[in-house]
């Protein structure tokens, strides 16, 4: 096994992979999407799970950023280097995991990187498109409108897959006054959009996953929902759970209790 023979493989299935870069033209009367996702070892998962497990989850985490700003994912990256513990099977598993999800939300793979390093690591990145001056952005929720999730809630320990919830995205152009997806909590996500906004908000509900706490829905992070905001008198898909509010921008409440806006941050220390 070497890079050039599984370059030679994924070629099979994505003509635009080959040369030093790949050329692309660019859509007409769209803005282009750019975001990017590490998936680490020991970090994002474990080498217990399966290949393409680990495949799928990589790509979805990188589509679901594509997703919150309503935007139709168009192509994607993947720099992936190498354990020692991984093997031609692995290898195969992984991108089997990544073309069934690329294929199901008609994303061409376009290239990437090859390395190996002491545990594996993969950054995705994917490129989408927007209808120009359309995207949903944190910015733009105001007192009054109602915040909403695109479904159930429970952090990392309740979600084994991730789906990324492009049709929905797309369905709130237009409709959503502020829109982003949950990575890392619901109340630390929620306080960045506020903060992005310039307002203040009041949680009334948690919509749970089964077996899942509200403790776990405001703050494990890892549910790759939709979190976002409408006019009262607006119909959009989704869960109803509060109301953006006047007040410090970024302040919090829960059933009328204040909320600390904590949550899962990659650079606070863990034991």
């Amino acid at each position: 096994m070497n890079e050039d023979s599984i370059v030679r493989k994924l070629r099979r299935n994505a003509p635009l992979i080959g040369d030093d870069c790949a050329v692309i033209q660019t859509p007409r009367n769209q803005d282009l999407l750019f975001t990017t996702d590490f998936s680490i070892e020991g970090v994002h998962f474990t080498r217990e799970s399966s290949a393409e497990q680990i495949g799928r989850r990589a790509v979805a985490r990188s589509l679901s950023d594509i997703a919150a700003m309503g935007g139709s994912p168009l192509y994607c990256l993947i720099s992936l280097a190498l354990a020692d513990w991984t093997d031609p099977h692995w290898i195969d598993g992984f991108y089997r995991g990544v073309n069934k999800l690329l294929r199901q939300t008609k994303t061409q793979l376009a290239g990437g990187d090859i390395s190996h390093a002491n545990q594996l690591v993969c950054d995705v990145m994917i490129c989408g498109s927007v209808g120009k001056g359309k995207a949903l952005r944190r910015a733009g929720a105001a007192p009054g409108d109602c915040i909403y999730v695109s479904g159930p809630l429970g952090g990392w320990r309740h979600k084994s897959d991730i789906s990324p919830r492009l049709d929905i995205g797309r369905k709130l152009i237009g409709k959503a006054t502020a829109c982003m997806d949950i990575s890392d909590g619901l109340a630390l996500d929620l306080h960045r959009l506020c903060l992005a906004s310039g307002v203040a908000a009041e949680i009334d509900s948690v919509p749970l996953m089964d077996g899942a706490t509200v403790e776990q829905a405001l703050h494990d992070g890892e549910d790759y929902e939709l979190l976002y905001t409408a006019h009262p008198k607006r119909r959009v898909p989704g869960i109803q759970i509060g109301t953006i509010t006047k007040g410090t921008p970024g302040a919090l409440r829960y059933q009328g209790r204040k909320l600390a806006p904590t949550g899962y941050d990659h650079l606070q220390p863990r034991s």
